[in-house]
């Protein structure tokens, strides 16, 4: 595996960064997942757009312009020879002091481009739908630490997937702190309910996901009523179907939550079918390379 750090290509022992990098020290930096799937690049323009809206939100200068950030991932996956492979695109504030002091950072931003497969979930789950599980921590209030951020500073994450991973499920609910469904842990979520789609707005302390809109995009186009509104946990336990959306994840059904079996306890048909369009869109939405 080759990993790109600052223009230069390196191999996976010798990829390396400061253990005074301040995302290291702080997770002070952004990053973004990206899919390729048989050489396109899904929705590529729109990872990098998001990129460079989470450092601007952070005053992190990325020193490389999107035509070049993008011409960098691209070059990463071919030195690579990967197809289909999951990209990892990480811009750290670069090395500082042990202080918070982001000033003291002299050096420009460090850029770390990392391709690999990835597997997320089994593809049996897919199939059968996952259980999941609502727990006690909630979302980053946006006042905080805004969710649409996407920052290396994940803790809020991993504490919820550590709680999720202790009841013995791979996936978890947050709410916010209204009580209102947020998002999972990595992935946003979607219920159905008569052929009407619902998914909590972005400002309820959600990321704007990529897979979360293409789902959007392509929901209309299969006739149904789409609706960015607040869920409760009772509107998700008594809804038609529910499916997760995220990058790695792509759109995977939901069988359980809460220990509520949701509809049929098996993907829907509806999930199945926007499941089948998403396909379609990765082989003809992005950048081929």
């Amino acid at each position: 595996m080759k990993i790109y750090i600052n223009g230069k290509f390196y191999d996976k022992n010798d990829a390396k960064i400061s253990v005074f990098d301040h995302g290291l020290l702080y997770g002070d930096g952004v990053f973004e997942g990206i899919r390729s799937y048989n050489g396109l690049v899904f929705k590529l323009k729109e990872h990098i757009d998001r990129l460079y809206e989470s450092a601007q939100s952070i005053m992190l200068k990325i020193p490389l312009s999107k035509s070049e950030l993008t011409k960098a991932t691209i070059a990463t996956l071919k030195e690579n020879s990967l197809l289909d492979a999951y990209i990892r695109l990480v811009v750290t504030r670069g090395e500082g002091d042990l202080g918070l002091d982001p000033r003291k950072c002299t050096d420009k931003a460090a850029i770390i481009i990392i391709s690999d497969k990835i597997a997320l979930y089994p593809k049996e789950y897919y199939k059968a739908g996952l259980k999941i599980i609502t727990v006690p921590t909630i979302r980053n209030l946006p006042e905080a630490l805004n969710p649409q951020i996407k920052s290396l500073n994940y803790l809020n994450n991993i504490l919820a997937k550590i709680e999720a991973n202790n009841a013995g499920c791979d996936e978890a609910i947050m709410l916010d702190s209204l009580g209102y469904v947020a998002e999972c842990t990595g992935d946003n979520i979607f219920i159905v309910k008569d052929r009407h789609l619902y998914t909590p707005p972005q400002c309820m302390g959600t990321l704007r996901g990529i897979t979360r809109d293409t789902v959007l995009e392509i929901a209309p186009k299969l006739r149904l009523d789409v609706h960015e509104h607040v869920i409760t946990r009772h509107e998700v336990y008594i809804s038609d179907e529910c499916f997760l959306t995220g990058t790695a994840a792509e759109i995977i059904p939901v069988a359980m939550v809460d220990g509520r079996v949701i509809g049929s306890g098996k993907p829907g048909k509806i999930t199945l079918s926007l499941m089948k369009k998403f396909k379609e869109a990765t082989k003809k939405d992005g950048i081929k390379y």
